[in-house]
């Protein structure tokens, strides 16, 4: 392999940059961006807003002329990759700064082009001031906003990860917040009395809540939901979800899967061998089921660029598919998930029982504990874990990644019950609610 040209320069991109250039010295690594930053931390950007870190320059790992000097890969901002022709290996590029193009050949190719904020058509809209949050720029925008014309409320459209994470930050700050949602419960990927429980947060907190609706029409200030109800806000966060980039993938040819992402084996090959998809725009499968899954988030991009640029310098590593594990800070609470929710074990018609506990997340009579409550579902005759939700103060997260070692490594509920965990009282109880849950599914 001589030369690699990847289309992305963030999280998935940069990634299989560097660890192409790990594994091969010699090869030619050429990435290419439409945005003006690149190997930035997205999931840190509402923190940047929220001030909890101070500094934004922070959350940029690297940049171009510093990667070329370390690392010895051409990187080119402000260059967006606008069609593909497979026959002939190359690529036509798109210089946004001078409106120059050009073609690039290649011998593989990576795209990691991430995904767009979807922005829903509504009445109206042009008249407001609205905001998405996909990338550096964004964040920017929103921060300077804040700064210069200091707004006293605001309206977050989405109870996703982003919408709660600006909701919370946006709060801290000092602003007036109501969130919208148009499903009745927010985080549609945890079950429902887990989301209840982060709405009660969000009450306490004082974000005004109101799910089942959406924003019908704007004027100005004035949001006018689709439930009757009115709310004036001097800014509009969009955070409805997101669209996988696959339009340059489409136009090449290659195969789009059931959930939107361009489709991708268990090395990240698309249906053309010599071409990768990594990131928020590839879909794969689902570790439990075998389902088409795509998982939008940093660990799953991180883990697919080290297996493609494995693949691409000899070392077949496979990918055993897609949990969609992922935590959320909200004010005093953390929660955090793996594998399916109930609504998607109910959806695909499985079989399952489900072992609720809550307990402490160490020691009762340690000063510094919290509730917390664990849920695993699992299947009754194969007792194989099918997923895992988990909510409270501390140790929140490290009870997932327990459940998700576990899911890895084929073990059964049953098997909760034996694992010898840590424990000091700072840290856990002699019987962690892990193995409470194996011990209360041994009972069943």
């Amino acid at each position: 392999m001589n030369k690699i040209v990847i289309v992305g320069a963030v999280g998935g991109g940069a990634t299989a940059a560097g660890q192409l250039r790990f594994y091969d010295p010699d090869v030619q690594i050429i990435v290419f961006d439409r945005d003006s930053t690149m190997s930035y931390a997205a999931c840190g950007t509402p923190y940047v807003i929220g001030g909890v870190i101070e500094d934004e320059e922070s959350i940029i790992m690297t940049d171009p002329k510093r990667f070329k000097k370390k690392r010895d890969i051409d990187v080119h901002m402000r260059h967006e990759v606008i069609a593909i022709d497979r026959a002939a290996k190359k690529v036509l590029v798109h210089n946004l700064e001078t409106g120059e193009q050009f073609e690039e050949s290649y011998d593989a190719l990576i795209l990691a082009p991430g995904g767009s904020a979807i922005v829903p058509k509504i009445e109206g809209l042009d008249t407001s001031k609205v905001f998405t949050l996909r990338n550096f720029e964004d964040m920017q925008k929103i921060d300077q906003f804040i700064k210069t014309a200091q707004p006293k409320n605001c309206v977050v459209s989405g109870g996703g990860f982003i919408g709660l994470e600006m909701a919370e930050n946006l709060k801290n700050i000092g602003l007036d917040v109501s969130l919208v949602h148009r499903s009745p419960t927010i985080m549609s990927i945890l079950d429902t009395d887990i989301s209840l429980m982060i709405e009660k947060e969000l009450a306490l907190q004082d974000v005004k809540l109101i799910t089942g609706t959406e924003i019908k029409k704007t004027e100005g200030k004035t949001i006018h939901l689709s439930n009757g109800i009115d709310i004036q806000a001097d800014f509009i966060i969009m955070s409805v979800g997101l669209r996988p980039n696959t339009r340059l993938a489409m136009k090449a040819g290659l195969t789009i899967g059931e959930t939107d992402g361009i489709q991708t084996n268990e090395f990240m090959q698309t249906n053309d061998p010599s071409i990768y998809a990594i990131g928020d725009a590839s879909e794969n499968f689902d570790m439990v089921t075998g389902d088409p899954k795509r998982v939008p988030l940093a660990s799953p991009a991180h883990r697919q660029a080290f297996i493609a640029a494995s693949h691409l310098t000899g070392n077949k590593v496979a990918k055993k598919g897609l949990l969609g594990t992922s935590v959320l800070k909200i004010f005093s609470l953390t929660a955090a998930m793996t594998g399916l929710n109930e609504k998607a074990i109910q959806d695909k018609n499985l079989a399952f029982a489900t072992v609720t506990h809550t307990g402490n997340s160490n020691a009762g009579y340690y000063p510094d504990h919290s509730e917390i409550t664990l849920k695993v579902h699992y299947d009754p005759q194969t007792r194989k874990i099918l997923g895992a939700q988990c909510i409270g103060g501390k140790g929140v997260d490290k009870r997932i990644d327990v459940i998700v070692t576990a899911i890895y490594g084929g073990l059964t509920i049953d098997d909760l019950q034996a694992l010898e965990l840590c424990y000091a009282p700072p840290y856990s109880s002699p019987k962690d609610p892990i193995n409470m849950v194996g011990y209360k599914a041994l009972s069943k």
